[in-house]
């Protein structure tokens, strides 16, 4: 059986018994800016990474609910490194392998396939950062909105009769860092309109996409 590079990269640290921690909700396991010893690989969970803007703001950058390397930013020698953005955990809880970033580091180079998997791990991550910020430059934050609702889909989306439902609770607050709108109250406001124009229903605390057309045609637009 042929491995993709992230089962590759599991069952490496399975059999090398890198320990294994876990967190709780809304507890953070990485802050930006501030100095780690090690890689981080997701397990099982869901987190968020965001940046501390200069005027204090939070901006953010991603949710990763599937297993994937935290962060491989910054060099390869030094023990400890800045982190290039904090990482909170929105699940219940969530489970990190741990290893010390020079160890890691090693095995990277001396293992062909984990040499692969960094390759396209950096193309992997260029391209969904130049992708978000061209949806936002281009398409305002009405498009940007939009944008973020139809990533939803593609981490969270479970059909429905009905519409898609985004199986995860996201606040305004989140959505207002990850669009660049300046209030959650701006945020609402956004939300009311789509619920108006028949593209979403809220379900519980999540949302049903009822039309999922309308979202692709604003952020072509």
């Amino acid at each position: 059986m042929v491995l993709n590079d992230i089962e590759f990269l599991i069952n490496f640290l399975e059999d090398r018994q890198v320990p294994i921690i876990t967190k709780k909700r809304h507890t953070y396991l990485t802050y930006h800016g501030l100095e780690e010893r090690y890689t981080y690989i997701l397990k099982n969970g869901i987190i968020k990474n965001s940046i501390i803007l200069q005027d204090g703001r939070e901006f953010n950058l991603s949710y990763i609910a599937q297993p994937d390397v935290i962060s491989l930013l910054r060099d390869e020698v030094s023990k400890y490194t800045d982190q290039p953005f904090n990482v909170r955990i929105e699940s219940e809880e969530a489970t990190f392998y741990q290893i010390d970033r020079v160890t890691f580091w090693h095995y990277v180079n001396t293992t062909p396939e984990l040499q692969n998997y960094i390759k396209n791990y950096y193309r992997k991550k260029l391209s969904e950062n130049i992708y978000r910020l061209q949806k936002m430059m281009m398409n305002g934050k009405k498009g940007g909105l939009c944008a973020f609702l139809y990533n939803l889909i593609d981490l969270f989306g479970i059909k429905q009769k009905d519409g898609i439902l985004i199986d995860f609770v996201v606040t305004n607050e989140d959505i207002a860092g990850f669009c660049g709108i300046s209030s959650r109250s701006s945020v609402n406001r956004m939300l009311n309109q789509l619920k108006k124009d028949g593209v979403l229903q809220t379900n519980g605390h999540k949302f049903l996409i009822k039309d999922v057309s309308y979202l692709l045609d604003n952020i072509a637009n």
